[in-house]
């Protein structure tokens, strides 16, 4: 029993000098002076501890998730690219060259 009593000592302490206590019982003593209480005091303390209110959450939430489908896409594209950018690249290597170009792109003439 008595080490369950040292853990919940030392998480007060924790939270006491983390600052934690401090900053609910100023958001729980803003919400018991309201005069018109809030519909939610939940998310009167998650405004006050500053969170976003639900229908903020909602939106982050739907704007990170078509970020994340645009991300998914460009990905993709890119990936395609880079291939077909290879796939270049190695026909251009292993094509034989007939003739030999000057630096004027005109075939140079072989020397006997």
């Amino acid at each position: 029993m008595q080490e369950k009593e040292a853990k919940k000592e030392a998480f007060r302490k924790y939270l006491e000098s983390s600052g934690v206590l401090d900053a609910l019982t100023k958001v729980l003593v803003a919400l018991y002076e309201q005069n018109d209480k809030p519909s939610s005091a939940l998310e009167f303390i998650q405004q006050k501890l500053g969170g976003p209110s639900a229908s903020d959450y909602e939106k982050l939430q739907a704007e990170m998730s078509d970020l994340q489908t645009k991300y998914n896409q460009l990905l993709a594209a890119h990936q395609e690219i880079s291939k077909e950018l290879e796939e270049v690249k190695s026909s251009h290597d292993m094509a034989p060259s007939s003739a030999k170009e000057t630096t004027d792109g005109e075939p140079q003439k072989e020397r006997l």
